[in-house]
């Protein structure tokens, strides 16, 4: 079994990223920065590609290295991330354990826990994926090529709306009769070294922006999903829940 790290990076200068993120694998770096190139290397006894693009937008820049992937399957990666030292033989396993998985979810490792951690494994559903970021995913890539799922380009850091690309993108795995696991093995560590691209805390955008994912994931349940979004994060938005609710709808 091939695997291949996806790298979504921006402003790289130079290939130092590789030993940064402590690398293991064949891997595509999606450079989002100033020049236009393409390098071909070999790292390490790995295949190394870094797609040099002056564009913008994070659905864009993982699709730029989706489009080229050749693994068997694929990690989607950020640049602010570290690999621990077994991460190859941890994804190995979990797809041999579970034959029929196309995608499967672990956990990652971070300064101050914010994510939603596995504590054991289970079948994810349309109940439960919304959890889930592409940065802690793996993917068997003919599943995802044979069902056409690429990420939505209007969302994610450098669009019109600032998040959500990854949801929707799991959305359309699930809908496309994708089998998903999550495990509770750690993959990486989460550096947490810049700032976010796209959060600026929870203000009108960010509802806003909470409003159109919903829209885009159910346009029939959209005003239910901003609903309990707006109930179950109160406490983390620390505004009103109907003030919150409002602007997701308006």
């Amino acid at each position: 079994m091939n695997i291949q790290v996806l790298v979504a990076a921006m402003h790289q200068t130079d290939h130092s990223l590789l030993e940064k993120m402590h690398l293991k694998t064949d891997a595509i770096v999606a450079n989002q920065c100033n020049r236009n190139s393409i390098e071909d290397f070999e790292w390490n006894g790995c295949k190394i590609r870094y797609l040099n693009f002056a564009e913008r937008g994070v659905g864009l820049n993982r699709n730029n290295a989706l489009m080229r992937a050749s693994g068997d399957v694929c990690l989607f990666a950020d640049d602010d991330m570290v690999y621990v030292d077994d991460y190859t033989e941890i994804v190995q396993k979990a797809f041999e354990r579970y034959p029929d998985a196309d995608v499967i979810a672990f956990n990652l490792i971070e300064p101050k826990i914010t994510r939603y951690v596995i504590k054991k494994a289970y079948k994810v559903g349309f109940l439960s994926y919304l959890r889930f970021g592409t940065a802690r995913v793996a993917v068997r890539l003919k599943s995802i090529r044979e069902k056409g799922i690429y990420f939505n380009q209007c969302f994610g850091g450098g669009t019109e709306h600032s998040h959500g690309e990854d949801n929707i993108f799991l959305t359309d795995c699930l809908r496309k009769g994708l089998k998903m696991y999550a495990v509770p093995e750690y993959i990486a560590k989460l550096t947490e070294e810049r700032p976010s691209t796209w959060k600026n805390g929870y203000d009108e955008k960010y509802f806003h922006d909470q409003g159109a994912l919903y829209r885009m994931i159910s346009p029939r349940w959209w005003k239910l999903l901003c609903l309990q979004d707006a109930v179950r994060h109160r406490k983390l938005y620390e505004c009103n829940w109907l003030k919150a609710f409002l602007a997701m709808v308006g």
